[in-house]
C-alpha cells in the first residue's frame, strides 16, 4: 500500500512506462472530445442519445468481425471493429431519426427501442462468436467494459487524430450548435438547417462513441458524454465556459483515471475513468457557487435569516405605532412582541438575532428589544411595503380585508423599491380619482 502513493505520483509524471503513456495520452484527448461533445448533446437534451448509440455498435463488431472472417483478415484488428461500430452507431441514430420523424413515437421512446434491440442483436452475434472454433479467443467481450492496457502506439494515434477532429467540429460549429441549442424554433424559422446540425452533432457523438470503446467500453462511455458537461454546468451559465470547463473535466478523469488503473492491479482503465469523472461531479454538487448543494443552503438560510429580521422590525414597528411612540432611534419593544413573528423558527431565532445586532438595526438589551437608527428606518419601509401591498390587494384584485395579510407577509420580503414606488403612484392615482369624482360610491 505505501508504495502505490509513489507509482502514482510518477504515473501522474509520465515516468511509468510507455505503454502507460501511450495510454494516459489517449485517454486525455478522448475525455476533451467527449466533454466538449457532450456540453452540446447535454444542452440539446441529446444526452441519452450516446448511451443508444453505443449499445448500438455492439452488433456492428460482432458483424465486423464474422465478415472480417469470412473474407480472411484479421477479425480481431481494431480498425477493422470500429468501422463496424461506426457503421451501426450511424445506422442507429437512422433509425431513432425515422421513428421519431413519423411522429409514432416520442424520442426518448425511439432511443429505447433502437438501445434495446440493437444491444439485444449485439449479445445474440457474439454469443454466436464464442461458440465458433477459436470465438472464445476472440476478446470482443472487452469491448463493453473496454480494454485500454491492449491499446497500441496506432491505436492512440488514431484515438488522437479522431478526437482533434471532433475538437474542431465543435469549434468549427459552435455558432450553428449554440443556436440550435438554446432556440431550435427560431433558428428553424430564419432558415437554419436545424435538421443537418442535428445529424452533425449525431455523428460528433457517434465518433466519440467509437473512439471511446476501445478505452472505456460500450457500458460506460456514456458516462464521458454526460457527466464532464454536467459537472461543469453546475460551475458556470456561460456557454462558452460550459464547453471549455467540460473538456477539461473530461481530459482530467481520462488522464488521472489511466494513471490509477496502471497502479491499481485488476483495476479497469474505464471504471477508474468514470469514477475519476464521477467524483468531480460529486465535488461539484457540492461546492460548485451557482448551482452546488453548500451554496444552495447558505442562500436558503440568509433568506430565512433575512425575512425573520425583517419580520421581527415590522413587529416592532406596528408595537409602537398601536400605542402611538414613535418609531426612531432608541425605540424600546419587549423582546416577546418584537420576535413572536419568528417563535416558529427557534433554530433561527439566534441567528436573527445576531443579524440584526451586526447589521446594527437593532439589539437586544435584557428583555428590550432596541431599535437603532438604521433599524428604525427600515421598520418603517417594510411596514410601508407591506400595508402597500394589502392596499393593491384590497382595490385592485378586490381581496376581502380579512385574507390580505398573509399574501402581503410573503410578498413584502420580495419588493424592490422601484415596485413600492409604483404602488404608491398607483395608489395615490385612484385617491385623486375618487376625489374627483366626489369620493366614493
Amino acid at each position: 500500500m505505501s508504495a502505490a502513493p509513489a507509482g502514482l505520483w510518477d504515473v501522474l509524471l509520465l515516468r511509468g512506462g510507455y505503454n502507460a503513456t501511450v495510454v494516459q495520452s489517449a485517454t486525455l484527448l478522448l475525455g476533451a472530445a467527449a466533454g466538449s461533445v457532450g456540453a452540446f448533446a447535454l444542452l440539446r437534451g441529446r444526452s441519452l442519445m450516446g448511451d443508444a448509440l453505443a449499445h448500438a455498435t455492439l452488433p456492428g463488431i460482432g458483424v465486423a468481425f464474422l465478415i472480417a472472417s469470412a473474407i480472411g483478415l484479421d477479425p480481431r484488428a481494431p480498425a477493422w471493429l470500429l468501422l463496424g461500430a461506426a457503421v451501426f452507431g450511424v445506422l442507429g441514430v437512422g433509425f431513432v431519426h425515422v421513428l421519431t420523424r413519423s411522429r409514432r413515437l416520442s424520442e426518448d421512446a425511439a432511443m429505447a427501442v433502437v438501445l434495446s434491440s440493437m444491444f439485444g442483436l449485439g449479445v445474440v452475434i457474439l454469443s454466436h462468436i464464442q461458440s465458433l472454433p477459436g470465438g472464445n479467443q476472440a476478446g470482443l467481450r472487452s469491448l463493453i467494459l473496454g480494454q485500454a492496457a491492449a491499446m497500441r502506439t496506432g491505436d492512440a494515434i488514431t484515438m488522437g487524430v479522431l478526437a482533434l477532429i471532433c475538437a474542431l467540429g465543435v469549434t468549427l460549429l459552435f455558432k450553428e450548435l449554440r443556436l440550435v441549442c438554446f432556440d431550435g424554433e427560431f433558428a428553424s424559422a430564419r432558415g437554419w438547417p436545424t435538421g443537418a446540425i442535428d445529424l452533425a452533432l449525431m455523428a460528433l457523438v457517434v465518433t466519440v462513441t467509437v473512439i471511446g470503446i476501445q478505452a472505456v467500453g460500450i457500458v460506460l462511455i456514456v458516462a464521458l458524454l454526460v457527466v464532464p458537461p454536467a459537472s461543469a454546468r453546475l460551475w458556470t451559465d456561460r456557454l462558452w465556459r460550459v464547453v471549455a470547463l467540460s473538456a477539461g473535466i473530461g481530459a482530467v478523469s481520462g488522464y488521472v483515471g489511466a494513471a490509477i488503473s496502471a497502479v491499481v492491479p485488476r483495476m479497469p482503465t474505464g471504471g477508474a475513468i468514470v469514477l475519476c469523472a464521477g467524483a468531480v461531479f460529486v465535488v461539484s454538487l457540492l461546492i460548485a457557487p451557482s448551482r452546488g448543494l453548500a451554496a444552495s443552503a447558505l442562500r436558503l438560510a440568509r433568506l430565512r435569516v433575512r425575512i425573520g429580521r425583517e419580520h421581527a422590525l415590522r413587529s416592532a414597528c406596528e408595537w409602537l405605532e398601536e400605542r402611538g411612540e414613535q418609531v426612531e432611534n432608541g425605540a424600546r419593544v419587549p423582546v416577546a412582541d418584537a420576535l413572536r413573528a419568528v417563535e416558529d423558527w427557534p433554530l433561527w431565532r439566534w441567528f436573527v438575532r445576531i443579524s440584526l445586532r451586526v447589521r446594527r438595526f437593532a439589539r437586544i438589551e435584557g428583555a428590550e428589544f432596541v431599535l437603532d437608527l438604521r433599524g428604525a428606518s427600515e421598520a418603517q419601509r417594510i411596514s410601508r411595503a407591506h400595508r402597500l401591498w394589502e392596499l393593491y390587494l384590497e382595490r385592485y384584485l378586490h381581496v376581502a380585508p380579512t385574507h390580505v395579510h398573509s399574501p402581503a407577509d410573503l410578498v413584502e420580503h420580495t419588493l424592490s423599491p422601484e415596485l413600492v414606488a409604483e404602488l404608491e403612484r398607483a395608489v395615490d392615482a385612484e385617491r385623486s380619482s375618487m376625489n374627483g369624482a366626489g369620493g366614493p360610491r
